[in-house]
């Protein structure tokens, strides 16, 4: 059957289900005894990432703020506002390096909702501090706070997905991370949008007051989804992994691992193709995400009038990229995943990068600028996210945890460092608005990997999905 047949078969097949069970029924597949867990989910992850949506502009307002007029001096080299950014995104390497270690050591003692507990007191008790710490902005506080902000990112939504991988089959993955993803990007809007309508008015103290008591609610929504599970799921904490020899890493650890708990992911990682493709997709979208996200800021302070304008203008853009995020979420996602695969759902952003870049290339402006932060945010957050989720389902339970903490903070802080170096390289070789044009350039082989690997990943998942279902 060629590809054109299979997609016409798809079709025929969607429309006879919208026929049979009604559109709701086709875009959410959520079958009885489902929808608790679910819903709670679904809530979790909207909290997490609202939390995420309060701390990213602020972070990043405060910092580009700090050094807008005077910029920062390092050792008798001056770095603009954007430049310094890059370094502190360096510096996020390190953080993640120990968020590894620390992570993966309390996941071999602690699983699902523990974590939670854990890892959300630590922040509660950190918004304390830094209401006092940021009611007058220095260079230090700035600093701090942007790293903070990033390990929270790094931490807690890590600690959502085990939770989430560590509950789910493929075939549930396919039809409910649609649901549970909308709550994440929900919450994105729903952060994002209250920061762009107060964020001249609120401060900081009273942002950081309202993450800590969403940081409370998660506690309680991580114990009640953790009592929805089925009794066998919560003991056993897994489903099992597929058939092949390489997937057969299993929940026990090994003498080594239990030495190095830096490096009990990475082995993982290096004897399996199947996680070196998500290393791949993850990698791969941090450098060029770092490399957008650089152009972006870039051009927001030079488009920008002043202090106030630079405000709302990245607040406004982190606002739409959630709106549209929560479109494709709650109407697309679960339906591409589940009608056309893996592979289509992993193939929309960067596509969609692709497109805005070669925008910006043929015309820098604030507009332009605004759709590259889009289309990296919109689609990022929705489709991507939860596609990329889903292929860690028919992993091991060591795998979940171990080696995906290894990926998501190591190797996605690692690939950010790079994206950063290549930002640094160009913009002090090409100072003005030319030369953050020229990266998107550099950035057209990157994308084409991209492409290639999360094609191969898709099709192994669902490889292994079928393998799964022939038992």
């Amino acid at each position: 059957m060629s590809r054109l047949d299979g997609t016409m078969v798809s079709m025929a097949t969607w429309n006879e289900s919208v026929q049979q069970k009604g559109i709701l029924r086709s875009l959410f597949d959520i079958r009885p005894g489902e929808w608790r867990i679910a819903a709670l989910m679904c809530l979790y992850f909207f909290l997490v990432i609202t939390s995420f949506w309060i701390l990213k502009p602020i972070k990043k307002t405060l910092f580009i703020g700090y050094y807008a007029a005077s910029g920062f001096d390092l050792l008798g080299v001056m770095f603009s506002a954007a430049k310094a950014e890059l370094l502190a995104k360096v510096l996020n390497i390190v953080v993640a390096a120990i968020a590894v270690v620390v992570f993966s050591m309390l996941a071999r003692k602690l699983r699902r909702q523990q974590l939670t507990y854990v890892f959300t007191a630590f922040f509660m008790a950190s918004y304390a501090v830094y209401a006092v710490v940021l009611d007058r902005p220095s260079g230090p506080g700035v600093w701090s706070f942007y790293l903070f902000g990033d390990l929270f990112s790094t931490l807690m939504v890590a600690t959502f997905f085990a939770f989430l991988n560590d509950s789910m089959t493929s075939d549930a993955a396919k039809r409910l991370y649609g649901i549970v993803g909308f709550g994440g990007v929900a919450g994105g809007v729903f952060g994002s949008s209250a920061v762009a309508v107060w964020v001249g008015s609120l401060p900081v103290s009273i942002w950081l007051a309202v993450a800590a008591g969403i940081g409370l609610i998660i506690i309680l929504v991580a114990w009640a989804a953790a009592r929805s599970l089925p009794e066998e799921t919560t003991e056993a904490g897994s489903v099992p992994g597929p058939g092949s020899e390489e997937m057969q890493h299993r929940a026990r650890s090994d003498e080594s691992s239990r030495r190095d708990a830096a490096l009990s992911g990475a082995r993982l990682v290096f004897r399996s193709s199947y996680l070196l493709s998500i290393v791949a997709i993850v990698g791969f979208y941090e450098l060029v995400s770092t490399v957008v996200d650089f152009q972006f800021t870039s051009s927001m302070v030079a488009f920008s009038a002043n202090e106030v304008a630079l405000s709302q203008n990245i607040a406004s853009v982190f606002a739409t990229s959630n709106w549209l995020a929560m479109f494709v979420q709650l109407f697309l996602t679960s339906l591409v995943m589940r009608r056309f695969g893996l592979s289509t759902a992993l193939l929309v952003l960067p596509v969609a990068i692709g497109l805005a870049s070669t925008g910006f290339v043929l015309l820098p402006s604030l507009w332009t600028a605004g759709f590259l932060s889009i289309a990296d945010n919109g689609f990022s957050y929705s489709i991507n996210q939860s596609s990329k989720e889903a292929l860690y389902v028919p992993t091991s339970v060591e795998e979940k945890y171990q080696a995906k903490a290894f990926i998501d903070m190591f190797v996605q802080r690692f690939a950010k460092a790079l994206g950063v170096g290549l930002s640094l390289i160009v913009a002090f070789l090409l100072e003005d608005i030319g030369g953050v044009r020229f990266l998107s350039f550099l950035l057209l082989p990157v994308l084409a990997v991209w492409v290639y690997a999360s094609i191969q990943a898709g099709r192994r998942f669902e490889d292994f999905d079928k393998e799964i279902a022939s038992r």
